[in-house]
């Protein structure tokens, strides 16, 4: 992630003329609820979110209990960076419907099985439905897991990599609206580069932005939101016990 509109010039709004970015792109095509509780969910009625988690189950599991939430194990942070990718063009949540048939087929993101793929995988690929059959994502797909490879025989691993791009501690913002969230920032500009001279696709900034908000590299849910603590307290407690390690 790591929350949902189609990301491109043709989704124009008041927010991106104004420099900023709205409603995180990958969101935008969804029906907004503005942070209303979710009345009737037992236990949840109290709550307050983020404005684009209300549109969908499948979104509202994926708000509470992922996004901008810190991860650190290198295959996850892989998965996300492949389906980051994937999303070009389309929205977050026909990604998240398509998560599990993402995670057979492509052997539950393990890099290293990724890296092997042939030409022979990759036409086969092409033809599963389950997943986006776009030739030049699932081809950016076998090169960023070799990538990924290379990078954790140079770093140890590759979440020790990409964490240097926010000093390897979560930024938390205090945005009180999603208008004030940028689609990218200098960190995702300088992963953006850094991923592209390494050889990585689809990485464009917004996409790394939107990478270092799925993994908890930035807590960008709004002050409101009851995940904006949540995810906090998260972020603290590991690196207290890195501290103590």
């Amino acid at each position: 992630m790591a929350g949902p509109w189609p990301r491109g010039p043709r989704w124009p709004d008041r927010f991106a003329q104004a420099g900023l970015g709205g409603v995180p792109r990958k969101f935008k095509c969804l029906r907004r609820e503005c942070c209303q509780p979710r009345v009737g969910e037992e236990g949840l009625a109290s709550r307050r979110r983020c404005e684009w988690a209300g549109s969908d189950p499948v979104l509202l599991d994926y708000h509470d209990t992922e996004w901008g939430t810190p991860e650190h194990d290198d295959r996850k942070l892989f998965e996300f960076l492949i389906l980051e990718g994937a999303q070009a063009g389309l929205s977050w949540l026909t990604i998240l419907r398509k998560r599990e048939n993402y995670r057979r087929a492509f052997d539950r993101f393990d890099p290293e099985r990724v890296a092997k793929y042939d030409a022979r995988k990759v036409r086969s690929l092409l033809t599963d439905d389950g997943i986006v059959r776009n030739r030049l994502k699932i081809r950016a797909a076998v090169k960023n897991a070799r990538e990924v490879l290379t990078i954790q025989q140079e770093f140890g691993s590759f979440d020790a990599y990409v964490w240097r791009f926010v000093g390897g501690t979560p930024k938390t913002n205090r945005w009180t609206t999603s208008g004030q969230i940028p689609a990218r920032t200098e960190e995702s500009d300088a992963m953006n580069r850094a991923l592209r001279e390494r050889g990585f696709g689809f990485v464009g900034s917004t996409i790394c932005y939107a990478y270092m908000q799925a993994v908890g590299m930035v807590n960008d849910h709004v002050i409101q939101c009851f995940r904006h603590k949540e995810v906090g307290r998260s972020s603290r407690r590991r690196g207290t016990d890195k501290g103590r390690q």
